[in-house]
């Protein structure tokens, strides 16, 4: 399978996402629901990933049949979505948010497994194919965002059902005899068995904290950024510029994680989380701190993606690897987020900016958590 057909795969996913993530909240803003709706909607968004990865990966490790999951979800996806166009009210938003999200959220982690099993022993590679969903959200980010400027946040759903059909036409792309769709043999180690171990609970327990606290800053910071006077071009920028600077640590990954290791890059990882949010709490009038705070993206988001992915593939066994990265996504993104973003919408009201100090505490806990329990250099993996 061809490295620009995963990448092409990345691109338009976290194009999505860099339509979503910034704009959609603006687009919820303007269908005139209050901060407490428009968590819960946000958190919509996230739930699902509680649930369906996780049905998705046992289908996946059991069936084998990998590519053919990930087209289904994606087309599912993106006809689940046609509805909003007729949906003014809060519910009828919602259910198309649940409908479209259950399938979109089981796509990127089996997607995942795919990529991994086709790098083979060159899986450091990983972060260099993974980029290219980084540029991906840049280019959407930034060119949606003047885009919106001109016609109105109206537009909103067009952008994402047009990105949704992009990327099952990309999973069209990807060749059924490659990576993960024959099926793969059971081995005897079981995954209740693994997730039992305390280092892997820790790290799951990181994974949902680092993203609870992503809460305010995927639902509010638009928002906030609005309400300072920052135009939505501005605004995108700002995005950009986060996810520019991941696209960075992204390209250095293989030199970081050599020379630091794992351990190291995410409690570093996990400090510079408590600096960032902290910053936005207290600091968010300031352009020149908000830029610096928008560069910390690339430890915030970057690095400890990429140190979850290599975790993930080093605790879980081959044949719970799918199973693995549901979890990653759904404990993480899916609970961590969804819970983050109903937080936030529920203390935004009455805290406003200090809102993100709640995120900078999540932090600190899972920074602790990982310096006393992450240490995968002295982990045994189960016999592979």
């Amino acid at each position: 399978m061809p490295y620009v057909r995963l990448s092409g795969f990345y691109y338009f996913y976290f194009a999505l996402l860099g339509v979503l993530v910034p704009y959609w909240t603006l687009y919820l803003e303007s269908l005139r629901f209050g901060p407490e709706v428009i968590g819960l909607l946000m958190g919509m968004l996230h739930l699902t990933r509680v649930l369906a990865p996780n049905l998705w990966g046992w289908l996946a490790d059991r069936t084998g049949q990998r590519v053919r999951i990930v087209r289904f979800g994606a087309l599912a996806a993106t006809l689940c979505f046609v509805p909003i166009f007729w949906q003014q009210g809060a519910l009828g938003v919602g259910l198309v948010m649940l409908g479209f999200s259950f399938f979109w959220n089981a796509v990127l982690p089996q997607f995942e497994v795919i990529t991994l099993q086709h790098l083979g022993k060159a899986s450091h590679e990983y972060s260099r194919v993974r980029v290219w969903g980084s540029i991906g959200f840049i280019c959407a980010v930034v060119a949606v965002g003047g885009l919106l400027d001109l016609i109105g946040v109206a537009w909103v759903p067009w952008v994402v059902l047009g990105l949704l059909a992009l990327i099952w036409l990309n999973t069209l792309l990807i060749n059924m005899g490659a990576a993960g769709s024959a099926e793969r043999p059971m081995d005897g180690v079981g995954i209740w068995h693994i997730l039992r171990q305390p280092q892997v609970a820790a790290f799951f327990a990181v994974c949902f904290l680092v993203q609870f606290g992503h809460g305010p800053y995927y639902t509010f910071y638009s928002v906030l950024m609005q309400d300072l006077g920052y135009g939505r071009t501005a605004i995108g920028l700002l995005w950009a510029l986060g996810v520019l600077a991941e696209v960075g640590i992204f390209l250095l990954m293989p030199r970081l994680l050599e020379g630091l290791g794992l351990r190291s890059l995410m409690l570093i990882s996990l400090l510079l989380c408590v600096l960032r949010w902290g910053l936005i709490a207290v600091l968010p009038e300031s352009l020149g701190v908000m830029l610096f705070a928008q560069l910390l993206h690339a430890a915030t988001f970057g690095c400890l993606h990429a140190v979850g992915i290599a975790l993930v593939q080093h605790y879980f066994t081959p044949a719970t690897s799918g199973r693995g990265q549901a979890l990653f996504s759904s404990l993480g993104f899916g609970a961590g987020g969804a819970i983050g973003a109903v937080v936030s919408g529920l203390m935004w009201e009455s805290l406003g900016q200090y809102t993100f100090l709640v995120a900078s505490l999540a932090a600190l806990i899972a920074f602790g958590l990982a310096w006393v329990w992450i240490k995968p250099d002295l982990w045994q993996p189960f016999d592979r």
